[in-house]
């Protein structure tokens, strides 16, 4: 396997070793003494979740907050995705900045997200089956949604047209009103 370091420190773009011939293929998807030499990250994944999409459905900006933000290690299965990272890590230098990557049945590539980034992807084909483990349980309390389509992220999702969004995603806040709510918490947490 390889890890490629993206442009966001922590985030990791992994591509398997692929055996293949006329039977088909095999590759190792995750093995942990690997990943944690690859990425310097030692997972404990306490999930794994799968979802199928149509084309052109985009589902994020999607993150946890503190204490139960969660890492991703993410993939497809079946079709393709143009995948996105967003650093909403205040004290990061690419604090606001993205990373996008195609993942598909054919790459076999698969993203590591880790806490404190946002997540979100637009399916490019139908009948896409995305799976991903997760470091910590989904806690309602802790969700929190950022604009996919949010003018100063400015994500080129290397979309035509309109994608199909859930009514939670469609009315999901702002990087703006984000970065209120995280000064108001980080200030909370100095007095």
């Amino acid at each position: 396997m390889k890890a490629t370091p993206t442009r966001l420190a922590g985030v990791y773009l992994l591509e398997p070793t692929v055996f293949g011939d006329s039977r088909g293929y095999f590759f190792e998807s995750f093995n942990n003494h690997h990943f944690e030499r690859l990425t310097g990250f030692l997972p404990y994944f306490v999930q794994d979740n799968q979802s199928q999409s149509a084309k052109g459905v985009l589902r994020g900006l999607h993150f946890q907050v503190s204490p139960k933000a969660q890492g991703k290690l993410v993939r497809v299965v079946q079709g393709a995705v143009f995948d996105v990272a967003v650093d909403i890590r205040p004290d990061s230098p690419t604090f606001g900045q993205s990373e996008g990557v195609v993942l598909s049945q054919t790459n076999h590539h698969q993203l590591w997200i880790p806490p404190g980034l946002a997540h979100g992807f637009v399916t490019l084909e139908d009948k896409t089956v995305f799976q991903y483990k997760v470091t910590d349980y989904w806690s309602q309390e802790h969700e929190r949604c950022i604009a996919w389509d949010d003018p100063e992220l400015a994500i080129d999702w290397q979309f035509e047209g309109t994608p199909l969004v859930s009514q939670k995603d469609a009315q999901a806040q702002s990087f703006a009103s984000f970065k209120q709510e995280l000064l108001a918490t980080i200030q909370t947490h100095v007095q």
